[in-house]
């Protein structure tokens, strides 16, 4: 029983990173309605700009963070100006191709700044573990900090979202574009910021993820960004709380099939889970049947 609750503790803090990420794609395709696959790659960028900061620089973890999101923010609405708004009105497709050169093009620009071998990424969490059941079950530090990120982005982004004026008019741009630009809102720089806090979740997103499994590479974001888009998609694309959910709910699977099933199988469980997921609940478990008037 002790050990399935520290698989459950380790999946639940893996979750929070998935969800952490989730929600960046949850906020651009809930807004902008494009689906950023290059937000994986963000990821990888931030835990080199972290690594480096700390490692070259020698500036302490806080700055490296700091850092990291400054970078990420500046590249996410970057991203947005230069490949994603001219195409404002173009196809999905269209966008989706873009969207995955762009991905290529960031793992490419980082293999000719980092090379392609790995860094052994040292944990910027110095918080200690927490030991429970006289020693038998361990919570490591990186665990801890990860829930707690988790919680403190999802609370201060809903409030975000629910209570400000630039949050309001992400709500009246997902809702209708159109009728939002007649009310007067900024469409392009709503859907700008909503790629720079995207971009600023991936950066801290990145930081925890390589403080808990600790090598960094040119393609390192590329399958949790395909595992947190997963999680985007199971807890309903679009919704905050359906990316906590789904990103929570991925973690602890991906853990339990890996820890009971098999080391092997273990991302085939999770999306195995999923298509069960959407064929039975097509709009994910938090997702919204929307109407279109014809």
């Amino acid at each position: 029983m002790i050990q399935f609750f520290s698989y459950l503790i380790n999946g639940i803090g893996l979750g929070s990173v998935y969800a952490i990420i989730a929600l960046g794609y949850s906020m651009v395709y809930g807004i902008a309605k494009m689906l950023n696959f290059a937000h994986g790659d963000v990821i990888m960028v931030g835990a080199y700009i972290a690594f480096c900061v700390t490692q070259y620089v020698g500036l302490p973890p806080l700055a490296g963070v700091l850092a990291a999101v400054i970078v990420c923010t500046a590249l996410g609405i970057t991203i947005e100006r230069l490949a994603y708004k001219p195409l404002r009105q173009a196809t999905s497709l269209a966008v989706l191709i873009t969207a995955i050169g762009m991905s290529y093009l960031l793992q490419n620009v980082a293999q000719l700044i980092w090379t392609a071998n790995p860094k052994n990424f040292p944990s910027l969490v110095s918080f200690p573990s927490l030991s429970l059941f006289g020693g038998q079950m361990l919570i490591t530090g990186e665990t801890l900090v990860t829930v707690l990120a988790n919680v403190v982005i999802m609370v201060s982004l809903t409030l975000f979202i629910n209570k400000t004026k630039m949050g309001k008019a992400m709500r009246g741009v997902s809702e209708d574009r159109g009728a939002a630009e007649l009310m007067g809102i900024n469409v392009n720089s709503t859907i700008s910021l909503t790629f720079a806090i995207g971009s600023a979740l991936a950066a801290i997103a990145g930081v925890l993820l390589c403080s808990t499994y600790p090598v960094l590479m040119p393609t390192t974001g590329s399958m949790p960004g395909i595992k947190a888009f997963t999680a985007a998609v199971f807890g309903g694309i679009g919704s905050i709380p359906g990316a906590l959910l789904g990103g929570l709910l991925l973690g602890v699977i991906e853990i339990l099939g890996k820890a009971y099933v098999s080391t092997e199988l273990g991302d085939a469980i999770v999306f195995g889970v999923l298509i069960v997921v959407l064929l039975v609940r097509p709009t994910g478990l938090l997702g919204k049947q929307v109407h279109e008037k014809v």
